[in-house]
């Protein structure tokens, strides 16, 4: 069954197959700012973040994305943070905020994060990404997952943080 969040309080139904903590991580391919592609999930010699956001055009995505570049310094983690917006757009972002430490990737090519069940199927986001991270260890099980339950707020970075130091 699909899972739901929150747009400013109104049920949003998710598209594609849950994703829980012990799953296998599905490769995902995602084009990064300089047009080349990068495969998330699936077993890789780091452990690796996945964060999923709306667009970075949003003050709440752009906070995340900003606080994930920094809190992530000091990690040996492949960090890619995932959404609908066009690289080009991705690249000034980037360029703007000075984000240099982790990758950012557009699902704008092969709707790929579908398999991690975080795209939005219904309403005014409609076929842009629900706000989530998941950790997938290094033999690609999934080893942490955040389902933000409302799209309009930020996740839990604490949580994320301490999971990652264990990982």
């Amino acid at each position: 069954m699909a899972e739901t969040v929150t747009l400013k309080g109104n049920t949003v139904t998710l598209v594609g197959p849950s994703i829980n903590v012990g799953d296998s991580a599905p490769v995902a391919k995602v084009v990064l700012t300089d047009l080349s592609e990068k495969d998330i999930g699936g077993a890789k010699d780091k452990v690796q973040l996945i964060i999923t956001v709306p667009s970075l055009d949003t003050p709440v995505c752009e906070t995340e994305t900003k606080k994930f570049n920094e809190l992530v310094k000091g990690f040996d983690v492949d960090v890619t943070v995932v959404s609908m917006d066009l690289p080009f757009a991705e690249k000034r972002f980037c360029e703007s905020f000075s984000i240099e430490d982790i990758d950012i990737g557009s699902d704008f090519r092969y709707k790929d994060l579908e398999k991690y069940g975080v795209l939005i199927g219904e309403g005014a986001l409609k076929g842009l990404l629900a706000r989530a991270v998941f950790i997938v260890d290094k033999e690609g099980k999934v080893a942490y997952k955040q389902l933000v339950p409302e799209i309009t707020q930020e996740p839990d970075y604490d949580d994320v943080l301490e999971t990652l130091k264990k990982c």
